[in-house]
């Protein structure tokens, strides 16, 4: 197994997780959780421990909060096989950590690991089955999973009564920040303020303190001493700290219910994914939570920022983590699949022709037999385009285009021609033309047909070597049609036709195109174009 299994943040991922580890450790597989923090390595630690009690599994923790000595036991036990399950950061990456029979590797929240992480990661996981958690997975990993390299699941039904959290966005404001913690407060809630500078969190933490004296205030970042944030982080937990003024380190699958809001200063730094990860930390509960994004001004952050916070907002639904992946693919790029690159890499090529070529690749490497794409090109001498006058948006007429290609059926044509009427006005004929060219395009494309071209009297129609048409009964149409059709040795078909109207051309290629279609392989060929001419019988 190597599964992807992606979900909102308290969508029930760490279950699906302790189901897994608990079937491997029954087996008597041995179990090994990955965590990109030791805060949440510590969480896990806690409900993996709570959760199996009464049954003969033994578990045990690595990470920075266990000191050295109990960390050689806890390696010993491992390499002999008597520990069952163990959590931990990037500390169970090295070395010096063996298992005597490792079945199950699970790793939550993969975005957090770099590069080298993932390389030791690819050699742990050539001989055990793979589960990976992640509410936005990076692009790479979700471009794997897209195309089928890797097995994806998507976990969409939210928690009962959870509500999604509502989303502003404001400047840094004293009055703004002291009514958003006051309310929150008032309702017996916790507060998060993430601030991701270390350096100057402490400045911030005394500035909050001076507004808001009603509030227990502390700071948690991933430099402070393992016993220090230990400490500070279960004081949060148990309600004894009610605003937790933190760097970026509570991004990952901390599961805290009272705490509904959370403050976010300087989003603008921050990614998409990172920024929905942190969204998540609050509205784990029944009450209403509410996140807000300080920016210092439209006008002082890039163009990119700006783009960034926008889908976000747009994005608050329930269940919105896969759109945003998605969105966060498009935006950055696939990377590279075999070197270090995890973002970018697709912009020379395009997304949808990347896609198709890893598709293609992978088909070919499980044995699926594989069917040349043609692209066919039309040149009949008929005027077809989107006026600028009918629309007059340049993006636009770039988004219609593109779903005009992407049709497969008449119908996704027909759907597409009502709602340009409906949104535009009236079809000019340029419009209609475009139309009757794409649907040529498109049956072109099922028979392998390579291109389409008028000249003079004749339309000359050139098939793909691979084409799936019967060569004999192509031929019998051929000998039965002599004076309007001829076929030529290197697969060109020849059709005569009258010099007549756009209209009356677009009848009599579509005739020859229906004519072609009762020569067509059955096995192999596309179901044949709706309303069938009968032309040249």
């Amino acid at each position: 197994m190597d599964r992807l299994i992606c979900g909102d943040a308290g969508f029930g991922k760490t279950e699906v997780a302790l189901r897994a580890a608990f079937v491997a450790a029954m087996e008597g597989f041995q179990v090994a959780l990955l965590a990109p923090t030791t805060v949440l390595a510590q969480q896990h630690f806690n409900t993996f421990a709570k959760r199996f009690t009464g049954f003969p599994v033994r578990i045990a923790m690595l990470s920075r909060f266990v000191g050295s000595k109990q960390t050689r036991t806890v390696i010993e036990e491992l390499k002999s096989g008597r520990l069952d399950i163990v959590i931990g950061t990037h500390r169970l990456l090295q070395n010096d950590v063996q298992f005597k029979r490792l079945g199950l590797l699970i790793v939550d929240e993969e975005q957090r690991f770099g590069v080298r992480h993932k390389e030791r990661i690819k050699k742990l996981r050539k001989l055990v089955d793979v589960l990976t958690l992640a509410a936005t997975p990076i692009p790479r990993t979700l471009q794997m999973a897209m195309v089928g390299i890797r097995d994806l699941s998507v976990i969409q039904t939210p928690p009962v009564d959870r509500q999604a959290v509502r989303t502003f966005v404001a400047h840094f404001d004293d009055g703004l920040i002291r009514e958003i913690t006051l309310r929150e407060l008032n309702r017996g809630g916790q507060v998060f303020f993430v601030h991701n500078r270390v350096e100057n969190i402490h400045y911030i933490a005394r500035h909050l303190r001076s507004l808001l004296p009603e509030a227990k205030i502390a700071v948690a970042h991933g430099q402070m001493a393992e016993d220090e944030l230990e400490r500070v982080m279960g004081e949060f937990v148990e309600n004894r700290v009610n605003f937790l003024v933190c760097s970026a380190i509570i991004e990952s699958g901390l599961d805290i219910p009272n705490a509904n809001t959370i403050i976010i200063n300087r989003a603008d730094h921050f990614g998409l994914s990172q920024l929905y990860q942190l969204r998540g930390r609050v509205g784990r509960s029944r009450n209403k939570a509410y996140a807000y994004l300080l920016i210092p001004g439209e006008h002082l952050i890039t163009r990119e920022a700006k783009r960034r916070i926008e889908l976000f907002c747009e994005l608050e639904d329930l269940g919105s983590g896969f759109k945003i992946a998605l969105h966060d693919l498009e935006l950055r790029g696939a990377g590279n699949l075999l070197g270090r690159e995890q973002s970018g890499n697709i912009a020379a090529v395009g997304f949808e022709l990347y896609t198709e070529m890893l598709e293609q690749a992978v088909n070919e490497l499980r044995g699926k037999p594989s069917r040349a794409e043609v692209e066919p090109e039309i040149q009949l001498g008929v005027p077809a385009y989107i006026p600028q006058a009918f629309v007059a948006d340049e993006n636009e007429r770039l988004v219609i285009y593109r779903r005009l290609a992407r049709a497969e059926s008449v119908e996704d044509l027909d759907d597409l021609r009502a709602e340009l009427r409906d949104r535009f006005g009236p079809l000019p004929t340029l419009v209609e033309n475009l139309l009757r060219v794409m649907n040529l395009r498109r049956r072109m494309r099922a028979l392998m047909i390579v291109s389409a071209q008028a000249r003079r009297a004749t339309i000359e129609l050139r098939f793909h070597p691979q084409a799936p048409i019967d060569g004999e009964q192509l031929a019998a149409l051929v000998n039965s049609n002599r004076r309007r059709l001829r076929l030529t040795p290197d697969l060109r078909l020849d059709a005569h036709v009258e010099n007549r109207s756009y209209e009356e051309l677009f009848d009599e290629v579509e005739g020859v195109l229906d004519a072609v279609e009762r020569s067509v392989v059955r096995q192999s060929a596309e179901k044949p174009a709706d309303g069938a001419r009968g032309y040249l019988n």
